[in-house]
């Protein structure tokens, strides 16, 4: 089954059992995914995570029933509210309004049901795109995710310059909002205005036209080489630079917050320790007493926000000798923001099959990193002490996402490989 069945298939469960208690491990196991990698999934192709969409969807029909005539109390009950005041606050942070103001606003509301994702043909492109001032006859191809497998019906490239979008409303109105905050500060061009001066297209169905980042990702031989220092600041810039144009957009995305502490010492430790017997990595037995001990009261005081939480190296776009943009983007999630520059500075094991070389240059790529946001961000005095407790856990993540996955084993084997060299070299790292 591909992908998006897997999604198609959820959604319809979702739809069917709203009323019921539905966990994330109940969705998973039905999927056959790992939970980490059926989250992973669920984020791509619904642009949020399972439990805001399990909550929406709630809202969606709770509000639907209440407009209906049926007493607000009772219905939030039944899909699963604790209180009306609970349900309020939900309504609030989904939608950012109260119920009835929604409720005013959406007068033709109707109880719909979710059909995941539907197919729209190139025609129904074709006669959206009229309503820009832009050539007609631009190739139109799709967004593909995960080996090939489409899993997004929402997203589409036009030509070599534009991405058209439909979907969700408030989902295309916060993006639109994150566009324009990346177009501040020199990464896109931002929206492109319909023929009637618009944002957006909203009729049937709500579209948006918007510029692609422009440029290439620095070629390898490059990014690794002499200058590998060089250009490794000016990442660190960029990712400043672009967590300053998110953090103020933040309150409007209003993103889910992960707490990466946790999901390492719930998930990914536990199988880092398997795969560190089965495999005899050699990380000693502290190794994990010492993460835990000095890592839970640096987190507390990390700073967190709304982060890309995938900029590596291919994904930051440059036009000649400076950063242009950024794709790739995942805009859904909240986290400590030393997230996006050790994800940096570790992308480097994605695309290489031989690290001995690269071992040499990775401790000035992340000095050069840090150093580049520092210049433009501040680190506070708690992020430097934990530089390395975060590329511990990405580390570790790696290593129990990639492990199950037979196509991904070999990239597990190399991330065991670089977090047993970073453990192993802690006492010099740690002063970079």
């Amino acid at each position: 089954m591909q992908a998006s069945d897997i999604i198609n298939s959820s959604l319809l469960y979702i739809e069917q059992n709203l009323k019921a208690n539905i966990t994330l491990e109940e969705l998973a196991d039905i999927s056959g995914y790992s939970t980490w990698h059926y989250c992973r999934l669920f984020n791509q192709a619904a642009g949020m995570s399972v439990a805001r969409y399990i909550c929406k969807r709630r809202i969606d029909c709770a509000l639907a029933e209440i407009s209906a005539g049926h007493k607000a109390v009772d219905v939030v009950l039944e899909y699963g509210f604790d209180t009306y005041a609970g349900f309020y606050k939900a309504v609030i942070r989904i939608y950012g309004c109260s119920p009835k103001r929604y409720l005013s606003l959406e007068k033709k509301y109707e109880h719909k049901r979710e059909r995941g994702l539907v197919m729209i043909t190139e025609p129904t492109l074709r006669k959206a795109l009229t309503n820009w001032d832009r050539p007609q006859g631009l190739p139109i191809r799709g967004v593909y995710f995960m080996d090939g497998d489409v899993l997004s019906d929402s997203n589409w490239i036009l030509g070599d310059k534009y991405t058209l979008r439909t979907g969700k409303r408030d989902r295309l109105l916060k993006d639109l909002r994150v566009e324009k905050a990346l177009a501040s500060v020199g990464f896109t061009a931002g929206p492109v205005s319909t023929k009637d001066g618009c944002e957006f297209l909203e009729g049937e169905r709500i579209f948006t036209l918007t510029h692609r980042p422009f440029g290439e990702p620095l070629a390898k031989d490059r990014r690794f080489g002499e200058n590998c220092r060089q250009y490794a600041f000016k990442y660190g810039q960029s990712i400043a630079k672009l967590h300053n144009a998110l953090a103020a957009v933040e309150a409007d995305i209003m993103p889910d917050e992960k707490n990466l502490y946790k999901i390492v010492v719930d998930w990914a430790m536990p199988e880092t320790k398997r795969q560190n017997e089965m495999y005899q990595m050699g990380l000693p037995k502290d190794f994990f007493e010492d993460y835990t001990r000095s890592f839970a009261p640096l987190f507390a005081n990390l700073p967190k926000q709304l982060i890309h939480r995938n900029p590596c190296p291919p994904f930051i776009l440059f036009d000649g000798e400076e950063i242009s943009g950024f794709s790739g983007y995942d805009l859904c999630e909240r986290n400590v923001r030393l997230f996006d520059l050790c994800y940096c500075a570790t992308g480097i094991l994605a695309e290489q099959k031989d690290v001995t070389d690269i071992y040499k240059k990775w401790p000035q790529i992340l000095e050069g990193i840090l150093r580049g946001y520092d210049s433009a961000t501040p680190l506070t005095e708690a992020e430097k002490q934990a530089v390395l407790y975060v590329t511990f856990s990405i580390q570790m993540i790696f290593i129990a996402y990639c492990e199950p996955q037979d196509e991904l084993k070999e990239l597990a084997k190399v991330n065991r490989e670089m977090l047993c060299y970073i453990v192993e070299n802690y006492s010099d790292l740690r002063f970079i």
